[in-house]
């Protein structure tokens, strides 16, 4: 099967909730919508399981024009973030439930139950009723029932969201395995870049509706058509710097000036935003030494510390740099370790200009982006 989406548009009152969206969905593809909340995911979504018609253009599965065609008359899947069970029915036949309405004999009924139940990790809770179940459990008898249709179209909408640590890790490893394996189109939407680039397949970044760009995961986040797509694909957010190149120098809007290199090589003079993500700032300070100080390159900024929060592994810094002009531009650095940094503790924040990314001034790529930028 394949899905295209052909310039579709949903309107509801006036507010654009799908704004002029074309995309070509493979067969046996995983195709991961990746945006904030609200940026349409959902919307998307059920525009593409006939659940909504859109105010105008058209979707085409295999070829033919489904735009006005029921959902009931469709082969579509569908697993929303808030687990939905029939609470009278036990796992085993809430799972066995859209086999039955397609009168399938009962030998494969029970070989289907029983390997999506084992894949889910559900084999021991498959004559217990849902509201025995823990929330995980429950929205793993969710995704066992959409697995078991076989449907040409799977849709999973931030399914593993309420399930815990350990078994989101285990499912995003196994999933698109049997994605590959079923030859259905497979949908699925999450706030998290992270989430995106283990899942892998192909990535479709959203904001307030729109598309921003559509291609191998991997090559839509080390190479970003916009600004607005290295923001929805940069978790924590992406630090941008407003500069202007000279010749051979390049100044920061605070007034800092450093030599046009790495990814300025080559650009025309004019105005420019730079992007980097917090992994790319190396942060220095007395406790910890300053272990780059003999590069050359670089470019380095004075820094006063606003916040530090501590995870565990990894510590953000948040930190204020106040330029020559006296302005400030907040940035948020992500370093290994314990870094317990008290506020206004002063620091020098490193960039190397090969983990830039490069935007002209409306904010589209320069195209100089490096593998080096991710």
């Amino acid at each position: 099967m394949t899905l295209e989406l052909q310039n579709v548009r949903r309107e509801v009152k006036g507010a654009v909730h799908i704004s002029d969206v074309s995309l070509m969905l493979e067969r046996g593809s995983l195709n991961v919508l990746l945006g904030a909340t609200l940026a349409g995911k959902t919307s998307l979504m059920r525009l593409m399981a006939g659940l909504d018609a859109p105010s105008s253009g058209r979707v085409i599965s295999n070829g033919q024009d489904v735009t006005g065609l029921s959902v009931k008359k469709r082969s579509v899947a569908m697993v929303y973030q808030q687990f939905i069970n029939y609470p009278a029915l036990t796992v085993y036949e809430n799972i066995a439930s859209p086999l039955r309405v397609q009168g399938l004999p009962r030998a494969e009924i029970e070989a289907r139950v029983v390997e999506a139940a084992k894949l889910l990790k559900l084999e021991p809770y498959l004559q217990r009723l849902p509201l025995a179940l823990s929330g995980g459990q429950q929205q793993r008898t969710a995704i066992a029932r959409a697995l078991v249709k076989r449907a040409d179209l799977v849709l999973l909408d931030e399914p593993l969201a309420n399930l815990d640590y350990k078994l989101r890790e285990e499912l995003r490893e196994e999933l698109p395995r049997i994605f590959a394996s079923t030859g259905a189109v497979f949908v699925y939407a999450t706030t998290e870049p992270t989430e995106a680039l283990l899942l892998g397949g192909n990535t479709a970044t959203l904001m307030q509706g729109a598309v921003t760009q559509f291609g191998p995961t991997a090559e839509v986040y080390r190479r970003p058509a916009d600004l607005a797509t290295a923001r929805v694909f940069s978790d924590p957010p992406l630090n941008t710097l407003r500069v202007t190149k000279s010749g051979a120098t390049v100044r920061l809007e605070n007034g800092t000036t450093v030599a046009a290199i790495g990814a300025f090589a080559g650009v025309a003079d004019g105005a420019y935003i730079i992007g980097v993500r917090a992994h790319h700032l190396a942060v220095e300070d007395r406790t910890f030494g300053d272990a780059s100080r003999g590069e050359s390159g670089l470019i380095r900024l004075a820094a006063a510390i606003a916040v530090t929060e501590v995870t565990g592994s990894e510590s953000f810094l948040h930190m204020d740099v106040i330029g020559e002009a006296g302005g400030k531009e907040r940035l948020t650095a992500l370093v290994p370790g314990v870094r317990r940094l008290e506020p206004e503790a002063e620091v020098e924040v490193v960039i190397d200009p090969r983990h830039i990314l490069l935007f002209d001034a409306s904010g589209r790529s320069t195209g100089t982006a490096l593998d080096a930028a991710a």
